[in-house]
């Protein structure tokens, strides 16, 4: 987020109270014309050491005055001379602190008073709002005290300062101090107490501020154990022994629990995935180091650079072939004792997967977990999945935690300090030298995005997958931490409990509900239920998306944009089920200019989860026969395939679908990629990775949708065919290709069905802006080979970079669509 510096004033600047001779001229004046001005900064200002940046920045000027934090912001005066007051206004922003984010700065003359030195009052209540900055990674300066035993905050598992540590997750109200966080229940020491009022202090009014005499403190309980639970340092060692041991411990973070064990050992690793019913799922990994990391995928510089700034992302990057070796240190220069023989991250990690999800510690804990210099061997590399049973949210609180994980973990590292939010790991990968976002949570929620035009005060609640709600009003819409998909009790009552705390946090009262026209999404049942007499207003599935690239990107909604909205399900406006469109859409409406031509989606969900279902379903469809060679025909059941043929002939339960989610299904069962899916999007996501491995630079030739005439305006949409496409694929496989090149010439086949109808687009229309949206496009592969082809054609292309493609943006595009304030 950035918007300009609001600041005008120049150093010849006059006010009102310039020259006053009631003024006595401060320390270090070195001009005879005075100036005091009042000042209040908007932005991420508060939690972030802005106030001991203030109170340096007017003592190097020699001005005097005072600097306080309120519900608006951080609001400041100084007095001195009128070069040094217009310098002062000017570094503000220029110079503020890493974490701060400076959205304005708005100053304006008051009377001198005069008076000497320059101080930090207290907080002020009162109406308006700042922006919470999210919860950020270990600081270096923190790390290296952690790791110094003549350092007093030696091994301290919660060691922060106004740099790094927990914010968002602790707030439970503004302004931000420490009695409107989960910290107020720790009463500082006379040490931290000192420091904490120090301005020359690293830890001046950091919030979180404490030390092994203060602190919070950790605690492991062990399930059948009935002994006393080890505290602190015994706690710690303790959950060291038993992740080496090949135990499952669940360990208390910034916004939850993860569940941990050894990325090295398989029969660890497997327990966790039998207990979590997690599938063939890939799970993330935690290295210690950028070493450890880089011996198991390859990496860009904008890739570690995610993997080692502030927000600590999971970074989905590459593998290498034979990667793992156990051979060395396993983190920096430890030794690992017992890890040498065997891999740092076994195959059952991420099964049949080219790519790595990993992270890097970032918080005190997860240091120590993985072991400082000096410390006993144990493992390298930790899993570090979600603390939750599938299909539930994260979980939070402590008790709820023995209970719920009860059965999946064997110990708990817990501690006393309460999480007032869940907040997951975010997810990123990089497409062509940009940040993709994939999950939008951890290090970037709650920060807004800064809207192109104001929207009255409005709640938009996402949709059932991967939710994110939104919660927005003027110029500044505040996306919520991930929620996760909204089918359980569990996570229900999360998503209300998140709306509440972060409408409280942005000073956000909505007077309007947005949702998705799906009539069974539970998203929008919960809007009506809880509209309590404001309107619910109902936006298409795929508009939404194109509005949230839209809105990203800066755009007004005075022109439209050629909109490629590619997921697997949305609801569409004649019953059937959409998601291979491209849409003509502003704001206020869309234009179906084409669509991926209608198949059969047979017996729905039994469809989603078997993709040999979506294969026969779309070779019937394109007249080519369930010939027994073919690896989809061969993967379905006589007797389901009997059953499925007839219920195609007579249409039951065979709702229309234009998805091209599914057809990513259909052709990666056709070509024997994968017949069942554990997860979502795993057979799209095992096509990709199928054509990243084909052999030379074949994505360009073979296959090529069928399309008819661009339609005029009031014609039908372009119904794009997938069936030439299927037949050169069958003719391919009968020939013997494999099925790396048959993924890769599909990849190809869809890069230029986008470009072709684009470029018809434009000649029917003038528009030249194309956005690029919907779950499909976290495909990296067609991400880059679709703007890489436009944009040589001469079209804008916009790509998702701030929220994610798939549906957990969709809310910023549905505030977009239904909450703007129009000119009366």
């Amino acid at each position: 987020m950035s918007r300009p510096v609001t600041d005008t004033d120049t150093d010849t600047d006059t006010g009102a109270g310039a020259g006053s001779d009631s003024a006595v001229a401060p320390p270090g004046a070195r001009h005879a014309s005075l100036e005091r001005r009042r000042v209040v900064v908007h932005g991420v200002v508060q939690g972030v050491g802005f106030r001991p940046f203030v109170y340096a920045l007017a003592s190097e000027l020699g001005l005097t005055g005072w600097v306080t934090n309120n519900a608006d912001g951080v609001e400041t005066e100084v007095e001195g001379a009128l070069p040094d007051v217009a310098a002062f206004c000017r570094r503000l922003a220029s110079d503020a602190p890493p974490l701060a984010i400076v959205e304005s700065v708005e100053p304006r003359t008051v009377p001198t008073v005069g008076g000497s030195g320059f101080t930090i009052r207290p907080s002020a209540g009162g109406g308006g709002r700042t922006l919470v900055s999210p919860d950020m990674a270990t600081c270096d300066d923190c790390l290296a005290e952690l790791a110094d035993p003549g350092d007093r905050r030696y091994r301290h598992p919660f060691i922060s300062c106004t740099h790094c540590g927990p914010r968002f997750t602790v707030v439970t109200g503004l302004p931000y101090d420490r009695a409107l966080t989960t910290m107020a229940g720790f009463p500082l020491c006379a040490d931290c107490a000192r420091e904490y009022a120090d301005p020359a202090d690293r830890r001046f009014h950091a919030q979180p501020v404490a030390c092994h005499a203060c602190g919070p403190r950790l605690t492991l309980v062990t399930r059948g154990s009935t002994g006393p639970r080890p505290t602190g340092e015994d706690a710690l060692a303790g959950a060291r022994r038993l992740l080496a041991a090949g135990a499952v411990v669940a360990v208390k973070g910034l916004g939850g629990y993860h569940l941990a064990c050894d990325a090295s050992d398989p029969a660890a690793v497997q327990t966790l995935r039998t207990r979590k019913n997690r599938g063939a799922k890939p799970f993330a990994v935690m290295a210690g180091s950028l070493e450890t990391v880089e011996r198991l995928v390859f990496t860009s510089p904008l890739e570690r650079d995610l993997l080692l700034g502030r927000r600590r992302p999971v970074v989905l990057l590459r593998r290498r072939a034979g990667s793992g070796s156990g051979s060395g240190s396993g983190s920096g220069s430890r030794g690992r004792a017992g890890y040498g023989s065997r891999s740092l991250v076994t195959d059952g990690v991420a099964p049949g997967s080219p790519d790595l999800g990993v992270l890097m510690p970032y918080t005190p804990v997860h240091h120590l977990l993985l072991g400082l210099p000096g410390d006993p061997a144990g493992p390298p590399v930790l899993v570090m999945t979600s603390g939750n049973r599938s299909g539930e949210p994260i979980v939070t609180d402590d008790e709820e935690a023995l209970v719920r994980l009860d059965g999946l973990a064997d110990a708990w590292l817990t501690h006393d300090r309460p999480v007032r939010v869940p907040c997951d790991d975010s997810v990123v990968r990089v497409c062509a030298r940009q940040e993709l976002p994939v999950r939008r949570s951890r290090g970037y929620a709650p920060l807004p995005v800064v809207l192109p035009v104001a929207v009255e005060p409005a709640l938009a609640v996402g949709g059932d997958l991967k939710n994110t709600f939104c919660v927005a009003e003027g110029r500044y819409a505040w996306l919520s931490a991930h929620v996760g998909d909204m089918d359980d009790l569990a996570t229900l009552t999360a998503f209300e409990s998140a709306v509440g705390q972060l409408s409280e946090l942005a000073s956000v009262t909505p007077r309007v509900l947005v949702a998705d026209r799906h009539p069974g999404y539970r998203s929008g049942q919960w809007a009506d239920s809880h509209a309590e007499g404001r309107p619910v207003r109902r936006v298409q599935h795929h508009h939404a998306h194109v509005a949230s690239a839209m809105a990203e990107h800066g755009l007004d909604g005075s022109a439209p944009v050629i909109g490629v909205a590619f997921d697997g399900t949305g609801y569409g406006d004649d019953g059937a089920v959409w998601g291979g469109e491209v849409l003509l859409a502003d704001y206020d409406g869309f234009r179906r200019f084409a669509h991926l031509a209608y198949v059969p989606l047979p017996g729905g969900d039994a469809a989603v989860r078997n993709p040999y279902r979506m294969a026969l379903s779309h070779l019937r469809a394109a007249g080519l026969p369930w010939s027994e060679e073919l690896p989809c025909v061969a993967a379905c059941p006589p007797a389901e395939r009997r059953l499925l043929e007839r219920q195609l002939d007579r249409g039951i339960n065979c709702v229309p679908t234009s998805s091209m989610g599914r057809l990513f299904d259909a052709v990666a069962s056709l070509a024997g990629v994968c017949h069942r899916v554990e997860y979502e999007a795993q057979a799209a996501m095992e096509l990709e990775h199928a054509a990243l491995t084909a052999a030379g630079d074949i994505r360009s030739s073979g296959y090529r949708f069928g399309l008819p005439a661009a339609p005029r305006p009031g014609e039908a949409p372009l119904p794009a065919d997938p069936a030439p496409v299927l037949a050169a694929a069958v003719e391919d496989l009968r020939a013997g290709a494999d099925a790396s090149t048959v993924a890769a010439r599909f990849h190809g086949a869809v890069v230029s069905l986008v470009h072709e109808v684009c470029r018809a687009a434009r000649d029917r229309t003038g528009l030249a802006t194309v956005a690029l949206t919907g779950g499909v496009f976290c495909n990296a592969l067609l991400t880059s080979g679709c703007a890489q082809r436009l944009e040589r054609d001469g079209f804008t292309v916009l790509r998702h970079r701030t929220v994610p493609p798939n549906d957990g943006g969709l809310a910023l595009g549905q505030l977009m669509v239904a909450a703007r304030t129009r000119p009366s």
